[in-house]
């Protein structure tokens, strides 16, 4: 502040340090306010990188919206063209199962015949041909019902000792045909899964190692371990390389070092499915030229819970002179089993086209047992004729419902009115050893 009685110098100084101040504060106030300008433009700068950010942010969400619509779509179409292959199969079946079935039972009766040399040497290649395209299209058609989402299991205590039997008298004649020993491990082990396809899991399993075996033999056999029974399959043959230990259980995939071995690779598959399916949990041990063990760990049930036992072997002796009623719609279908009933296990075989026929065929003369395909004609069903007939007779008739239909709904209404299913093609062995079980 200055003051009267402050010299001239003195006042100089004080107006120096005033103005200096006034300087120091305006410099300042020209930093601030060009430091603001600044900030504003940059604020203005990220502002406009925001929105081309967010424009360019705009542009990938509508692509990728589009993408999955897209996806969507293709989705959608995808899923659509399996239950369109699934309905296709499931359709099919019938039609491509039923002459085979057909021609499996007059082939069956022609073997039963009195042939020469070349004669039953034709008919051995003919069977063993039907066998072939019967494998390849139970495999096409398991893996078709594998793949669906609305596949049931049916799960029940099932006796491997009689399992191994049913196998030991299917795969002999392919064992001996290549010279190879085929045994069967006796056991009483019994385990938990759905019969059906634990037959085509151990099927596919001895199946493929009598095939990659060329000398030596396979043996089936079950071992308890850790709370569970492994159902173990071990065979002589050449061996599974590490490197192709994984894709063997994929479609059409066989060994590299064996391409002469006939087959279409789909046996391992079926059973890697079906076992992930039901929970099985599948090992495998090999040793190249040294032969090769599959596992398979199944739940084990007490035998207490197990109803009745195996069949005895002698179980087809009641059959002579019993009477079954065939239900078939198919001419060639009927004379087949007509033939096998009657010349095979003399059997008295009366034939029917549908319900209202198998009614009049009856009167008042029940039948011993029925046999019914289940697709007839004009909306009529296997079912809808047992049940007629068991009305009818005013008893409830054994009866065997016979289908290449798999379907879950078909095995539910043949388990609520306790009738045995069969899938074609049919066996006559097969057929021949259920009737015995049914009627002893």
């Amino acid at each position: 502040m200055l003051r009267d009685d402050d010299g001239p110098e003195r006042r100089v100084e004080k107006l120096a340090r005033i103005n200096q101040v006034l300087i120091d504060r305006i410099d300042r106030l020209e930093e601030s306010r060009g430091s603001a300008w600044s900030m504003f433009q940059a604020a203005v700068a990220l502002e406009q990188e925001v929105m081309v950010r967010t424009r360019d942010l705009e542009r990938a969400l509508a692509d990728l919206s589009q993408r999955n619509r897209e996806l969507a779509v293709a989705r959608a179409g995808a899923e659509e063209a399996n239950r369109s292959k699934t309905r296709f199969l499931r359709a099919a079946s019938h039609d491509l199962l039923q002459p085979l079935s057909a021609a499996r039972l007059f082939l069956s009766a022609l073997a039963d015949t009195q042939l020469d040399d070349q004669q039953r040497e034709l008919t051995d290649r003919l069977s063993g041909a039907f066998e072939s395209v019967e494998q390849l299209m139970h495999a096409v058609l398991d893996i078709s019902r594998l793949d669906s989402q609305r596949i049931e299991f049916h799960r029940q205590p099932v006796p491997l000792g009689e399992l191994f039997r049913r196998l030991a008298i299917e795969y002999a004649p392919l064992a001996e045909a290549k010279g190879l020993r085929l045994s069967f491990v006796p056991t009483d082990a019994v385990v938990e899964s759905d019969p059906v396809f634990l037959r085509r899991i151990a099927q596919n399993l001895v199946s493929n190692a009598i095939k990659y075996t060329h000398r030596g033999g396979v043996v089936v056999g079950a071992r308890k371990r850790g709370g569970m029974c492994w159902l173990c399959v071990y065979d002589t043959g050449v061996g599974i390389p590490a490197v192709d230990r994984n894709r063997i259980f994929d479609e059409f995939q066989r060994l590299s070092h064996d391409t002469a071995t006939p087959g279409m690779g789909l046996g391992l598959s079926i059973v890697r499915r079906a076992c992930a399916k039901l929970n099985h949990p599948i090992r495998l041990d090999s040793e190249a030229m040294r032969g090769t063990v599959f596992r398979v760990g199944l739940p084990v049930v007490d035998q207490e819970q197990v109803g009745a036992p195996p069949r005895p072997e002698n179980s087809l002796l009641p059959l002579r002179g019993r009477v079954a009623l065939v239900v078939e719609n198919d001419q060639g279908m009927r004379r087949g089993y007509e033939m096998i009933l009657r010349d095979r296990l003399g059997m008295v075989a009366r034939l029917a086209g549908g319900t209202a026929e198998a009614l009049a065929t009856m009167g008042d003369d029940p039948p011993d047992v029925i046999l019914a395909d289940y697709h007839l004609e004009n909306g009529d069903t296997g079912v809808h004729a047992i049940a007629a007939l068991r009305q009818g007779a005013g008893q409830p008739i054994p009866a065997v419902m016979i289908t290449a239909h798999r379907d879950p709904q078909i095995a539910r209404s043949c388990a609520a009115m306790q009738v045995h299913l069969m899938e074609k093609p049919v066996r006559p062995t097969e057929l021949a050893e259920m009737l015995g079980g049914i009627l002893a």
